[in-house]
């Protein structure tokens, strides 16, 4: 992974079964986060379970449960590079009884992917007044996260299929919706999207050719593009924090066995470094591809420490 890029989060949410799992399963495999041994893998073993349209989805969903039910319980994280950037990418639950571990997933993110499926009645489902559509939306933007893209999934399940009524009709409504909420729309990207079969994911789909591309309106910045990825490197930065004192709250702690708990928690505010000489409780730091030695604001850091 390549350390000069800018580091970002992003979270992927909506309503149940729109497509989250596979189409960001689909794009770590594209973006060279995953071997295509491995996907073979998930393929033999999804099939084998009757589930072969999973593949892409068992990168994140990793539960036995998870698998069994085909649908995310907890949040999963991976990461990949893009052009721009260097992304820890969040897959969220739709489920809304996992509706906790969506928040703590939301919380942690810069930008958050809406995946809205377009197939016939899922849309509908999902922009219900209890559909998570909308409540994953507002929770995003309630915790902080300010800046939005919409991925219209499944547009090969439209009728017909890729049809840019159907389309045109799912950006109207949830344009009215996120600008209630207080996003603006002319700064929030809308791309059709097959995350199955990878329509307008890297590349431009040969099949939706209505599709000129999405335009980007901010006071700091105007864009245009065609794919999700182009979308992706849209995303400004925030500024991190790191002039603040330090605010490092725990995430998680996971038993092992022995006398090594490791410990999971995120930056919020200011830089930790670590000192072997004044920091002995800290035996490592590891994120995922590296281990590092300075942890700034708002970055995951898994690390291990004595039991206490």
């Amino acid at each position: 992974m390549g350390k000069e890029k800018i580091h970002i989060n992003i979270v992927v949410i909506g309503h149940v079964d729109s497509g989250k799992s596979t189409t960001t399963g689909h794009l770590i495999y594209k973006c060279g986060g995953i071997d295509k041994r491995t996907i073979e893998k998930f393929e033999k073993e999804a099939a084998e379970m009757g589930k072969g349209s999973f593949k892409y989805a068992w990168v994140l969903d990793k539960l036995k449960a998870e698998r069994e039910r085909g649908i995310t319980i907890d949040i999963s994280l991976w990461k990949f590079e893009t052009t721009k950037y260097y992304i820890t990418i969040i897959d969220a639950p739709g489920h809304r009884d996992f509706i906790k571990n969506m928040i703590t997933g939301t919380s942690q993110a810069d930008c958050a992917v809406l995946i809205v499926a377009a197939g016939v009645g899922e849309f509908e489902a999902g922009i219900s007044k209890n559909g998570q559509t909308r409540e994953h939306a507002l929770l995003a933007y309630t915790l902080g996260v300010k800046q939005l893209i919409v991925a219209v999934n499944k547009m090969d399940s439209t009728e017909p299929s890729y049809s840019e009524k159907r389309y045109d009709e799912i950006v109207k409504e949830v344009s009215a919706y996120i600008k209630k909420i207080g996003y603006s729309p002319a700064s929030v990207p809308f791309v059709p999207i097959s995350g199955w079969h990878g329509d307008n994911m890297l590349e431009p789909s040969s099949n939706m050719p209505w599709f000129k591309g999405w335009k980007l309106n901010r006071k700091e910045q105007h864009a245009s593009g065609v794919t999700l990825l182009e979308a992706l490197d849209t995303i400004m930065p925030p500024t991190r924090p790191t002039d603040k004192p330090l605010r490092l709250p725990l995430q998680d702690v996971y038993k092992i066995g022995g006398e090594i708990n490791p410990l999971k928690s995120c930056t919020f505010y200011g830089v930790m470094v670590f000192l072997r000489s004044a920091c002995s409780y800290i035996s490592s730091s590891e994120s995922y591809y590296i281990t590092v030695c300075t942890e700034h604001a708002y970055s995951e850091m898994p690390c291990l420490s004595p039991q206490v």
